[in-house]
């Protein structure tokens, strides 16, 4: 609890939940997996609303280091793997992920933030699945690995 922040969780959720009531409004769904696939290649008329949102995404984690935010909890642990391990890892890891999202139709934003709003089943099979996977990797991560 000592990095509790109820403040600027609320105010990060009513943004989220804002932007997907907007998208979805507009016939959309803010599924970062679906909007990116979907650039590939371009639709025509599509695109740009598609390139804005990733860039938005992209620059609003760059400016949150710069507007004074802090990022001490991005560190890896050291003890954990050694450097050249750790690109390595984070290869696999987004591999796995990319490969989970092709196979749960969607990613955590798009069923997680859109499909349980819609009250979509099927997202909420989804949401338990990341959720389920998540304690164990954290329990693999904390307790067998060491992390």
């Amino acid at each position: 609890m000592e990095n509790f922040t109820p403040i600027s969780s609320l105010i990060g959720g009513i943004i989220l939940g804002l932007s997907a009531t907007l998208l979805l409004m507009a016939g959309r769904i803010a599924g970062i997996s679906g909007i990116l696939s979907s650039l590939i290649p371009p639709q025509p008329g599509d695109a740009l609303w598609r390139v804005l949102f990733i860039a938005g995404l992209i620059l609003g984690a760059a400016a949150y280091p710069l507007l004074g935010g802090d990022m001490s909890f991005v560190t890896l642990n050291p003890y954990l793997l050694p450097d050249s391990a750790h690109y390595a890892l984070l290869i696999v890891a987004g591999l796995l992920v990319g490969g989970g999202t092709y196979i749960g139709a969607g990613c955590t934003s798009g069923h997680g933030i859109c499909g349980l709003g819609r009250l979509s089943l099927r997202s909420f099979s989804a949401v338990m699945i990341f959720m389920a996977v998540a304690v164990i990797t954290v329990f693999i991560m904390r307790t067998l690995v060491g992390g």
